[in-house]
């Protein structure tokens, strides 16, 4: 009884310890920009990108959000490609009263022209409301503090960073580079615990030695905050997120640059024991993933990862905030935002606007501990030990593996009605009668059941109408997809016509 008591006191006296999982996310929406018409491109005008479709973009956006978290949607979420407003003038002050006072508008409804109170309500908040909508409350919401005009060479500043909390945002910053879009710093209250997050975009053309050089100055811009920062505590906990437009192997990837932004001066690197020991202080979570895994966009047939997670030191102690180990992932989700071959579905503003994005999101875990041990680290299932990744690019899938697999109605049993989740995604031979309607649409027939032929890109839709015309019927492969309702064939670009 004695040694009970002496073990219950020892309980007892023990600090309680607790975590809370959170997760962050990082992802660049494509050109999400509100409907003012007020706007730097022309594909943003009112003829060209009525509310309608506004309304399908962040709809889109928050279901992708929501397949995240089980259900519940990222609780950090760092946005790149959100219309850096043209008129700030109408900017939304208090966003939870606005949230309430558009409580019972339906996103769906929203048609042209809207009322002059809604007509110059930035993307962001539109955004919100979707999320609201989808049921992802809570969020906080920060911004670069950039106003509309010109870089120092004259292009137009378009769009910037933004980042979603539902943690308290005690502190904003933005940090400057020229001809840059800015850098977004936000210190966040994780249950009394400071966290900085790094929102970043930096300039574009990944495999172009000269707009590397800007990309060194956003490294150096952002190498030097953060510097600041683990001066004043090396066990500070700082994840920066974005999109950098540069891949984590950045300089094996391309090597005629003989210094890169990401490696060279930000310090990207794989080896996860260099960060425990010290030797490190940033590492870069796609090595989390195996080689082949690791891709979040594609260019030219060729995986990228020019969405990035990086982490310092602090997130693998026994203190603050702590990372969840191996928890890096790509939202890469089959019958939502990819298609057939696993490529992001980008965003479509056609007569159909539809799709999410051009980049799939990247996903991580962390955890607020009650701990307080700067000293100790969480242990390592399977570190990576590799500093710097090879420079060989990871291919997509190829559209002869695709189509060798492809369904072949004709050889199906007899009568077959498609139209079920059996075989929605899955691509098919088409080579049957087809017809085009007085809106120009085209549609065929298969066992005598109708299915909408549709295309994303414009200039083959006039290519395909004109062979309907010629010939009376379709000859192409396409996947099949439901759209408001409507079976369809989806074919996605000139490489899925018969040949």
């Amino acid at each position: 009884m004695v040694r009970f008591f002496a073990f219950l006191i020892l309980v007892l006296a023990l600090p309680f310890v607790s975590a809370r999982a959170f997760t962050v996310v990082s992802y660049n929406v494509e050109n999400l920009f509100d409907v003012d018409g007020v706007a730097q491109y022309e594909d943003y005008k009112p003829d060209r990108y009525p509310p309608a479709n506004l309304a399908v973009k962040v709809a889109n956006i928050a279901r992708v959000l929501k397949s995240i978290g089980n259900g519940q949607g990222p609780d950090v979420i760092a946005f790149n490609e959100i219309e850096l407003d043209q008129t700030p003038e109408t900017t939304v002050k208090d966003p939870a009263a606005w949230l309430e006072s558009m409580k019972n508008v339906k996103l769906s409804d929203l048609r042209a022209p809207l009322s002059p109170e809604l007509e110059g309500v930035p993307a962001e908040m539109w955004l919100l409301k979707a999320c609201e909508d989808a049921g992802l409350k809570g969020y906080h919401i920060a911004l670069t503090n950039e106003k509309p005009g010109n870089y120092e060479d004259g292009r137009p500043m378009s769009v910037h960073c933004v980042i979603f909390s539902r943690f308290p945002i005690q502190e904003v910053r933005t940090h400057k580079t020229a001809n840059a879009r800015a850098i977004l710093e936000v210190t966040l209250d994780v249950d009394g615990k400071p966290l900085t997050m790094f929102g970043n975009h930096w300039k574009s053309g990944a495999g172009d030695p000269v707009s590397e050089q800007t990309r060194i100055e956003n490294a150096r811009t952002l190498r030097s905050r953060l510097d600041q920062i683990l001066k004043n505590d090396p066990s500070a906990d700082v994840i920066i997120c974005g999109d950098f437009n540069s891949h984590y192997n950045q300089s094996a990837r391309y090597p005629e640059m003989k210094k890169t932004g990401m490696i060279d001066i930000l310090g990207s690197q794989g080896n996860e024991t260099a960060l425990v020991d010290g030797s490190a202080n940033l590492y870069n979570l796609w090595f989390e993933l195996p080689e082949k895994q690791r891709g979040s966009d594609i260019y030219r047939n060729e995986w990228g990862t020019l969405m990035n997670i990086l982490v310092t030191r602090g997130l693998y102690d026994k203190n603050g905030i702590q990372y969840v180990d191996n928890s890096f992932k790509v939202a890469h989700i089959s019958g939502l935002n990819a298609d057939v071959l696993g490529r992001p579905i980008r965003w479509s503003k056609g007569g159909r606007p539809g799709g999410f994005s051009d980049h799939f999101p990247v996903v991580a875990e962390f955890q607020s501990v009650d701990t307080k041990a700067k000293d100790q680290f969480i242990p390592l299932k399977n570190p990576s030990t590799t500093a710097q990744g090879s420079g060989e690019p990871i291919m997509t899938r190829s559209l002869n593996d695709l189509f060798q697999t492809s369904i072949d109605p004709n050889k199906e049993p007899s009568g077959t009605d498609f139209r079920n989740t059996s075989y929605e995604g899955r691509v098919f031979q088409l080579n049957a009668p087809a017809k085009i309607n007085s809106k120009g649409n085209i549609s065929i027939s298969i066992n005598n059941i109708e299915y909408e032929i549709f295309t994303p890109i414009k200039d083959l839709r006039s290519v395909i109408r004109e062979s309907v015309k010629n010939t009376g019927n379709l000859h192409a492969f396409g996947e099949l997809s439901k759209y408001r309702d409507r079976w369809q064939f989806v074919i996605h670009d000139k490489g899925w016509l018969a040949k």
